[in-house]
């Protein structure tokens, strides 16, 4: 967010939380990949909010309160509309955009990082869910903070 007229990292849930609501701005409205928050998830926002915001609280913070398991959402979505590789694209597109406007720095890089690893996970467990879990499909929770 800015700061004075420059851009700064991401520091603290606050942070996370307008980046997230500044996502979902985007992406409801996306012709690519709004359907599948408002027709077919029907995402209530205001639940989700928080929950996801303590996902990158945990991702980029090292806050430890996201404890949920993100995986079996996007496969019940996928049962009900086929997550297609563009719909991973798109997300990330947004995702990079949103993170670009709003900040820079490591934290922020970290944003993108964890995103694309987090779409590439998916995508591979969606492909063959009897697939096993390999280490690349597990997110790291890492502490970053001032030096």
């Amino acid at each position: 967010m800015t700061d004075g007229g420059t851009v700064r990292d991401i520091e603290d849930r606050a942070d996370c939380e307008r980046l997230v609501r500044a996502f979902y701005e985007q992406a409801l409205v996306d012709p690519i990949i709004g359907f599948l928050f408002t027709d077919v998830a029907k995402l209530d926002l205001e639940a989700h909010v928080p929950v996801i915001t303590s996902f990158w609280e945990t991702m980029l913070l090292g806050a430890q309160t996201y404890s949920g398991g993100a995986f079996g959402k996007h496969a019940r979505l996928h049962a009900q509309a086929r997550l297609r590789p563009g719909h991973f694209a798109r997300w990330l597109a947004l995702w990079a955009a949103t993170v670009d406007e709003r900040f820079a720095g490591e934290r922020a890089e970290l944003a993108k990082a964890h995103a694309r690893r987090v779409a590439a996970a998916f995508q591979r467990r969606l492909a063959d869910p009897d697939a096993p879990v390999t280490p690349g499909d597990l997110l790291v929770v890492t502490r970053h903070g001032p030096r």
